[in-house]
């Protein structure tokens, strides 16, 4: 058994620097099409905060749009950044029992790559049902065509295919060059401690990325983050990070609010969250429907109030 570092718990860093990266809500309107219009807005909305966006991840229901949409997402995005960094979610879609698809994985890394975008590793079934070294032997055959990758656990609360590796995984995978960071979404703030601490020894330059939208203050820890939550307000925690770089203490009292929002977002079912989304950036006035994919789970209209206390105590702190 792989054995790290003292627990980390205690060791903030203050002051830190801090690598936002947002996953964006794919918006739909009335009838069940893509809000194309609110979705072009809402990326360059986040990347004029200074956080890089993230498309066609969860947040973006990678799991249930076409590849027709999910081109066109990126299409989308590489025209309305001209050239501004992305991350965009290399999704296979799998049954349970199927082999792993390196064609298809290399086939959606190169359409990234081609539009400029960097790639985040979605599992899928056929990679997270394999022994642990044939996982790492599948991620080394992603970067042979790579040049840089994001890995990616995720934890079966959001999909069904997800896995949290063991620490020797995660080691080898922090071992793979063109591996330049994971996003890590086990919802556990100790899981993700034993990966700072063996960053710290391994790889110092290698970003773990936290994906606890229920601990979105592991940023003070040493993660960074990519989270679902930030796509709320990307406003919001572009100034929270600023206050922790500026060892402002309000920090703290706009990270409480956020952390709030994201309990009250990311309740059972948690996939629900992105009805949350909807509902609160069309609160906002960001977008103009609150609709959630057709095929995704939805939250009650009694939802609205207790969102609308939240964000008008959230321009109230940020104003």
């Amino acid at each position: 058994m792989l054995q790290t570092a003292a627990h980390p718990a205690a060791q903030l860093q203050l002051g830190r620097a801090i690598s936002g990266i947002s996953a964006i809500l794919l918006p739909f309107n009335v009838a069940g099409g893509v809000d194309w219009e609110g979705l072009a807005a809402h990326i360059v909305r986040t990347a004029q905060a200074g956080i890089i966006p993230a498309v066609n991840m969860d947040t973006g229901y990678a799991n249930l749009i076409d590849e027709a949409t999910r081109q066109q997402v990126l299409r989308l995005t590489q025209q309305v950044l001209s050239g501004a960094p992305f991350v965009a979610g290399a999704f296979v879609g799998d049954q349970s029992g199927a082999a792993f698809d390196l064609a298809a994985y290399q086939a959606q890394v190169a359409s990234i790559q081609q539009h400029g975008g960097t790639p985040i590793i979605f599992q899928s079934f056929g990679l997270t049902q394999q022994p642990d070294d044939a996982i790492l032997a599948s991620y080394q055959a992603i970067g042979r065509d790579c040049p840089h990758f994001i890995g990616f656990e995720l934890g079966t609360m959001f999909a069904p295919f997800g896995k949290i590796y063991d620490l020797e995984t995660f080691a080898g995978l922090m071992a793979i060059p063109q591996c330049i960071g994971a996003k890590h979404s086990s919802l556990r703030r100790d899981l993700e401690w034993q990966r700072l601490a063996l960053r710290d020894e391994q790889r110092p330059d290698f970003k773990v990325y936290t994906g606890n939208d229920l601990a979105i203050d592991m940023v003070m820890y040493g993660s960074d983050y990519l989270l679902g939550l930030s796509t709320f307000a990307p406003d919001a925690f572009a100034r929270r990070d600023a206050l922790w770089v500026a060892g402002d203490p309000a920090f703290y009292e706009l990270n409480d609010l956020l952390q709030y929002l994201g309990h009250f977002a990311f309740r059972a079912p948690v996939p629900a969250y992105k009805h949350s989304a909807a509902q609160f950036l069309k609160l906002r006035g960001w977008i103009h429907h609150d609709e959630p994919h057709p095929a995704a789970p939805r939250r009650p209209e009694t939802d609205l109030p207790i969102l609308l206390d939240i964000l008008e105590r959230l321009e109230a702190l940020t104003a």
